[in-house]
């Protein structure tokens, strides 16, 4: 089977143009996060995603806020996915299930270690129907090893791969969960990462592969201070180890814009700079300043002279514009909304409006990727849970409209879709 005879998706608005992954066709058996990122990632490629999901529905269709039967929170993860639902539990499911396997080039699976194998889904098997598929398996720790059997969200993979502890000892020992799952994120890129690298190398082959993901070494992977916290040589007193982001200075302007440099005060250059554009240039000569030693210990006195300077600074607007010739990129502290609504966000296109299934639209994330040769942005719209049994079945399996109402009064099939929207 060649990945290039797909059908286009049948959701797909017919002014699309092909994408990077036109013809490339996945099944999705992940929930929550980590594995719908990695999928989502995948659809706005262009791939072909059929979701997965059991009778009781991926856990985020139950979050809120949502509309019209749909979860924003779903909805962002899922967009432009197809949708199938089936009861696991049950053989013939299973069997369906490989059998969509045979015409898919991936199949993603985030259940816990074993779980996919025990269903008769594992890799051995959907191999065994397809050698050309590009299997990948997402965890916490891995398939194998002594912590196999450990439950693992991003919460607790955070607090395990130092994550959690790094940003409680940079806020002086208070330690709480990030809002943010980074975990799972990061997490479902590099396993996108790993299928594309694998699809590739499947053209040279012509065998797929099997890749296995965790949460706690993409943690260690994507951490640019692994280097510094493994460090067991001598560190030299004249340089800031490892960049010292969290001493980044925080500054406020006079009409209460929060401003965030990056430059460390006490760093090379940086010092410099900051000293001169604050109106104290004498100070770099000043004993007390005139190394990063002596830096540091008087690091307070460097940061009132520079909070002094801001507070007299208008807007944050007046402090980019005094800090930019000396090359210090500054950030103005805004929430997701105020930058969504900025111009740059209009003018990069960096949020989508998609169908909420009635007679409005919400609001998500476009792909932050364009391509100068091929089309961009989310296709589709979200599907509610089972609203692609009937076509995908028929499409791909040729399953005839008396088995489909069977495979529905069985339970192998299951579906949720609101007759009318709201």
């Amino acid at each position: 089977m060649s990945s290039l005879q797909h059908p286009d998706r049948p959701n797909a608005p017919p002014e699309s143009g092909t994408r990077p992954l036109t013809g490339i066709r996945v099944l999705d058996l992940t929930r929550v996060l980590s594995g719908p990122h990695a999928t989502r990632t995948m659809a706005d490629l262009g791939a072909d995603v059929i979701k997965v999901e059991p009778p009781a529905g991926d856990t985020t269709r139950f979050t809120t806020p949502k509309i019209n039967g749909l979860s924003a929170y779903f909805v962002q993860q899922n967009v432009g996915k197809r949708n199938l639902s089936v009861d696991m539990d049950k053989p013939e499911a299973r069997e369906l299930l490989l059998s969509l396997a045979e015409h898919c080039d991936v199949m993603i699976e985030n259940f816990r270690p074993g779980v996919a194998a025990r269903m008769g889904l594992g890799y051995e098997a959907v191999s065994a129907r397809n050698p050309r598929i590009v299997y990948a398996s997402i965890s916490g720790y891995g398939q194998s090893g002594p912590w196999v059997s450990r439950r693992a969200y991003a919460p607790v993979v955070q607090a395990e791969t130092g994550f959690t502890k790094a940003q409680g000892d940079a806020r002086g020992g208070v330690y709480a969960n990030d809002p943010f799952s980074h975990a799972d994120v990061y997490t479902g890129l590099e396993c996108v990462a790993a299928v594309l690298a694998a699809l590739y190398q499947r053209e040279r082959t012509g065998r797929g592969d099997r890749i296995d993901v965790t949460m706690a070494q993409t943690m260690l992977y994507v951490n640019e201070h692994f280097n510094n916290e493994l460090w067991d040589g001598p560190v030299d007193p004249a340089w800031i180890r490892s960049f010292g982001t969290t001493q980044y200075p925080v500054l406020t302007a006079a009409n209460g814009d929060t401003v965030v440099v990056s430059g460390h005060l006490a760093e090379k250059g940086v010092f410099q700079s900051f000293i001169t554009v604050t109106g104290h240039p004498q100070l770099v000569d000043d004993p007390r300043f005139n190394t990063i030693p002596h830096r540091l210990t008087n690091y307070q006195q460097i940061v009132a002279l520079v909070d002094e300077w801001a507070a007299a600074m208008p807007t944050a607007v007046d402090i980019e514009a005094a800090l930019a010739p000396y090359g210090l990129a500054t950030g103005k502290l805004r929430t997701v909304r105020e930058l969504c609504e900025s111009d740059w966000a209009e003018a990069l296109d960096a949020v989508a409006a998609v169908s909420d299934r009635g007679t409005g639209t919400l609001r998500i994330p476009n792909p932050p990727w364009r391509f100068a040769g091929s089309d961009h942005g989310i296709l589709g719209e979200p599907r509610y849970r089972g609203e692609d049994n009937r076509a995908v079945l028929s499409d791909l399996l040729g399953t005839d409209s008396a088995t489909l109402d069977r495979l529905e009064s069985d339970g192998v099939l299951s579906s949720r879709i609101p007759t009318t929207p709201g």
